[in-house]
């Protein structure tokens, strides 16, 4: 979970009125909201001043991430390690 993420089952008005009072909240910052709805996917997007993008692709929402800005992209502080994590050991061979 993530700060200001909240889970529940609400109406469609309930629905719209709580997404007016997040935009409102949000000020600079940015939101998304994931919604149950009558469609083949089962599940709708509302995006608010946010870079991920609801695209439609025959027929099914996903979310569109934008391309890392080669030019400015930085390197990697540490190169990725190789190997078990050691949440992974753990789970595997006990504490």
């Amino acid at each position: 979970m993530s700060p200001g993420v909240f889970v529940g089952k609400v109406t469609a008005r309930v629905r719209t009125l709580m997404w007016i009072r997040v935009v409102e909240m949000v000020s600079t910052g940015r939101a998304i909201m994931v919604h149950a709805a009558d469609n083949e996917q089962g599940l709708s997007f509302q995006v608010h001043d946010h870079n991920w993008k609801p695209v439609d692709f025959e027929g099914i929402t996903l979310m569109l991430r934008p391309a890392a800005d080669t030019e400015n992209a930085s390197e990697p502080s540490e190169p990725r390690r190789q190997g078990w994590s050691n949440a992974s050991k753990r789970r595997r061979y006990g504490r």
